[in-house]
Order: C-alpha cells, then sequence, then structure tokens
C-alpha cells in the first residue's frame, strides 16, 4: 500500500517541478547564451564607434529575442588608445554601454599597455569599465578555444 501512496506523491512532485520550469522560460527558448568576441587593433574612432554598434545590436537583438548574449571586446596595439583613461575618443560612450549592458567585458592589453608606458615613459591609467588582461591575442585566442563566435570589425 505504501507503494501506491508514493507514486502518486512523487508522480506529483515532478509534474510540479516540471510546470515551475516551463513557467519560468519563454515559449521555446532554448537557454542559450551567444558568446561573441569582437577586438580593436586600430586607434580610429570611427573602428572604436563601429565595434561599440555592434555591441549594442548584439544586445539589443538577442535581449529581444529572449535570449542572452556576452559580448567581450578586446583591444591591444594601437587600439588600447580606446580603452586609455587619457586618450579614449570614445569613453562617454564606454560608461554608456557599461551601464545600459553590465555584461559587456572590456579587456586591455597588458603588453601593449607596458609597452605604451616605456615608450611615453609614464604610467598608464584603463578606464574603470576595462579590466587588463596579460595579452590581447592570447585573450583572443582563449576565447575562441572556449567556443566564442569571432567577429573581425
Amino acid at each position: 500500500m505504501n507503494r501506491l501512496v508514493s507514486r502518486p506523491s512523487f508522480a506529483r512532485i515532478i509534474t510540479a517541478a516540471a510546470a515551475v520550469f516551463a513557467a519560468s522560460a519563454p515559449a521555446g527558448a532554448a537557454f542559450k547564451t551567444h558568446k561573441i568576441a569582437l577586438h580593436v587593433d586600430q586607434n580610429d574612432p570611427a573602428i572604436m564607434g563601429l565595434v561599440l554598434n555592434n555591441v549594442a545590436n548584439l544586445s539589443t537583438y538577442y535581449s529581444g529575442i529572449g535570449e542572452e548574449a556576452t559580448v567581450e571586446v578586446v583591444a591591444y596595439g594601437p587600439g588600447l588608445n580606446m580603452l586609455r583613461e587619457d586618450t579614449s575618443p570614445v569613453k562617454a560612450r564606454l560608461t554608456s554601454i557599461k551601464q545600459s549592458i553590465p555584461s559587456v567585458i572590456f579587456s586591455a592589453c597588458n603588453n601593449t599597455k607596458m609597452a605604451m608606458e616605456k615608450a611615453e615613459g609614464h604610467p598608464i591609467t584603463i578606464v574603470p569599465e576595462a579590466h587588463i588582461v596579460p595579452a590581447g591575442v592570447v585573450r583572443l585566442t582563449e576565447l575562441q578555444e572556449q567556443g566564442w563566435v569571432y567577429i573581425k570589425p
């Protein structure tokens, strides 16, 4: 008799759990998170703007269809100027994007930063929206090896 009592209870638990799971997801949602890596390697405000437009467009599109997107922008070489506190022509936009899309990641190449510091003879500060990675090209390689989609602007 215990077996008859426990089967309906177990079935009710499974049914309730399935209902909670289904109710928490949009209809047809695949729970996919898109991982996209972009890079900036030129000191060109137009390229920097294009990359930031891409970040905004990706975020808007995927959130509009109920999916998530994590975007990482890696800056190295002359492109590091995008993330420098003193030279970024898009500094205000970086702040705005980071506020509206908190999941975006801005990565600054430490190899480039050290080379610029040596050439200029003073420390370089990176904008607070960014963090430093050891090497930009290594970071892009690691992201691609982890299955991230790479887009060259």
